[in-house]
């Protein structure tokens, strides 16, 4: 535990305190706290493992709100996480996309539309400037913009943001699930065990992994020649 860490509390008590300040997270679902999503770092903070200023998106606001939710001392933002800036929309360029769809499975609010081999997009209201897509994309084509000009933390970002944001995470999450479940399924209707469905080193998802390779080197090949 860390030195913030509050005093063991009953379940019931626990996960209310956890909503509670899962409720006052920007729900942005970035990671930068160290955490899978904004709800795992929420418990981490009610059992006393995670620090509250973790939370770079909340700023120091956030510090704020977390602070009076706990009763712990407020404590500047931790800059091991990350700095409080402006929020940030993700813009794709589409004259390098190579419709690798990397993005699209990073996305953590599905805020980004595209098909393999074909060029994406990004639904600029959805997105939370979570900048997950930003270390997967093979190309480098994407780079943040800024959207609250002066404003950061949580004036650059709203309640009912926070809102929406959470629905889609809420509502991917379930459907990856679903999808997970049909995968499961899918093999034993066949009459097959997984494991005999499963594609060896050369099997179908090779010619995948050989067009996203083709793909990288025209891009390679178009940046040399534009610079």
């Amino acid at each position: 535990m860390t030195q913030a860490a509050a005093l063991p509390l009953p379940v019931a008590a626990w996960q209310a305190l956890a909503e509670r300040i899962d409720a006052a997270l920007p729900q942005t679902q970035c990671q930068r706290c160290g955490y899978p999503d904004c709800a795992a770092y929420a418990r981490a903070v009610a059992s006393g493992e995670a620090g509250i200023n973790q939370c770079p998106p909340g700023g120091a606001q956030g510090v704020a709100r977390l602070a009076a939710i706990t009763g712990r001392p407020e404590l500047p933002l931790s800059t091991a996480h990350g700095q409080e800036s402006h929020r940030a929309v993700a813009v794709i360029d589409e004259n390098w996309c190579i419709g690798c769809t990397l993005c699209i499975k990073a996305c953590p609010t599905d805020a980004i539309l595209g098909l393999n081999k074909r060029m994406h997009t990004v639904i600029a209201q959805h997105c939370t400037g979570c900048e997950l897509c930003l270390p997967v994309c093979p190309v480098d084509c994407i780079r943040m913009e800024n959207a609250s000009g002066q404003a950061t933390g949580w004036s650059a970002w709203s309640p009912p943001q926070a809102e929406q944001a959470r629905v889609r995470y809420t509502a991917r999450q379930q459907r990856l699930a679903c999808e997970g479940q049909q995968a499961d399924v899918a093999p034993a209707q066949a009459g097959a065990t997984p494991e005999a469905q499963s594609p060896t080193v050369a099997g179908p998802r090779d010619p995948k992994r050989a067009a996203i390779a083709a793909a990288l080197e025209r891009a390679r090949a178009r940046r040399a020649v534009h610079g």
